[in-house]
């Protein structure tokens, strides 16, 4: 297995080691997919708590790169904001706020200014147990009493039947923990979870044997010596 230099993965790489992670294999067998040590594929996973990150998508309402090349040209040709609102049918303030944070009308590249709205999009959103104060704390002093989250779901969900704003689901309190950008749970509590670990772990990682809960290297009673039969007493 090498060792080499870093390499930064592509997310057509970083799809399929979330498809295996998630089918269950651990990060030995996702590693020497690619020849690489194990470390270097925990660090793509270990970013979001070994839970598969959204697929990002762009915004309908958002600008698209064609309309900022159009944006470009018309700026170049000289015509007015909202002759190329008009033009886009966008609203001619849309069109201001796209030129000013990208760096005014004499610099403006469609290009650069479509690449800098992705990379701005990918600011993390805050998440519900942020927001709502009161319920992340509800959700810690559960957890410190050693309840799973499913438990804490379904509790919130009875008391609370008729106000979503109470209640938050167990995946949600999952997210929250193993993601600690969302800084609504101390970290420590993952040590009250049922099963600590440092990342979320695929269901199927527990289901890989042929037999899952059966007792390994039992001996079978028609095995045992005759000097049992001695021993044995009626109705024991």
């Amino acid at each position: 297995m090498k060792y080499g230099t870093r390499i930064l993965y592509t997310d057509n790489p970083k799809s399929q080691m979330w498809d295996r992670w998630q089918r269950g294999e651990s990060l030995h067998q996702i590693a020497r997919l690619f020849d690489r040590h194990h470390s270097s594929v925990r660090e793509i996973l270990a970013a979001s708590g070994g839970i598969r990150p959204p697929l990002r998508h762009r915004s309908a309402r958002a600008l698209t790169l064609a309309e900022r090349e159009v944006i470009s040209r018309s700026l170049v040709a000289g015509y007015s904001i909202r002759a190329i609102a008009t033009s886009l049918q966008r609203a001619p303030s849309t069109i201001s706020r796209e030129i000013v944070r990208n760096g005014g009308a004499q610099t403006y590249r469609a290009s650069e200014a479509d690449e800098a709205a992705w990379t701005r999009a990918r600011r993390p959103k805050l998440g519900k147990l942020v927001l709502h104060r009161a319920l992340a704390r509800w959700v810690a002093e559960k957890l410190q009493r050693r309840w799973a989250p499913q438990q804490i779901a379904g509790w919130l969900k009875r008391c609370y039947p008729d106000d979503t704003s109470c209640q938050v689901s167990h995946e949600t309190i999952y997210r929250t923990l193993y993601i600690q950008s969302r800084g609504a749970l101390k970290k420590e509590l993952l040590a009250h979870l049922r099963r600590t670990r440092a990342m979320r772990r695929s269901r199927h990682h527990t289901q890989k044997t042929d037999d899952p809960g059966r007792i390994t290297d039992t001996v079978s009673i028609r095995e045992r010596p005759a000097s049992v039969d001695d021993r044995a007493v009626p109705g024991h």
